[in-house]
């Protein structure tokens, strides 16, 4: 498979001074724990970004969690001092992203300056695997450099799925 060109993320983290190694599969993958299996990586290393928000905020707020996991809606609606917390629907997460489900990124929306959330699993890894903002490249990077410039917050919203 012919590698991608060179993406905003990279050019932002090469900006910044943080390392990273891409990692390309068939971008036709949709599944996250599958992406994982194409990259290498185990899936608990892997890391997927959903679109969510608190109802009535305006804002939406990006999870990532591992890929072998689950957002627990309660405890996202606790975190976000909510009642209720809900997915967007694929459609809306594209068009509020710019990016196509599979492809976002919480390094490529920067510039939206949305609350992030990391699920506090990724404090017990070093690096995480993370959407390049595009289908078929996924970036390992430095935990500590994610949250440094991704300024997120870190709770417990995961539950592990099952098989």
């Amino acid at each position: 498979m012919a590698k991608a060109r060179k993406l905003n993320v990279m050019r932002l983290l090469d900006a910044r001074g943080i390392a990273y190694t891409a990692h390309y599969y068939d971008p036709a993958l949709r599944d996250a724990r599958g992406v994982a299996v194409a990259v290498g990586f185990p899936s608990a290393a892997v890391y997927k970004t959903l679109v969510a928000r608190a109802v009535g905020a305006k804002k939406p707020v990006l999870v990532m969690l591992p890929s072998n996991h689950s957002l627990n809606l309660k405890r996202l609606a606790v975190a976000l001092g909510a009642k209720k917390a809900g997915l967007l629907p694929h459609s809306d997460a594209e068009k509020l992203t710019g990016l196509q489900v599979g492809g976002i990124s919480a390094l490529a929306l920067t510039h939206k300056r949305w609350q992030i959330i990391l699920d506090a699993r990724g404090l017990a890894r070093t690096h995480l695997v993370i959407s390049a903002g595009a289908r078929g490249i996924q970036l390992r990077v430095e935990t500590a450099d994610l949250l440094r410039l991704l300024e997120c917050r870190v709770m417990d919203v995961a539950d592990a799925l099952e098989g």
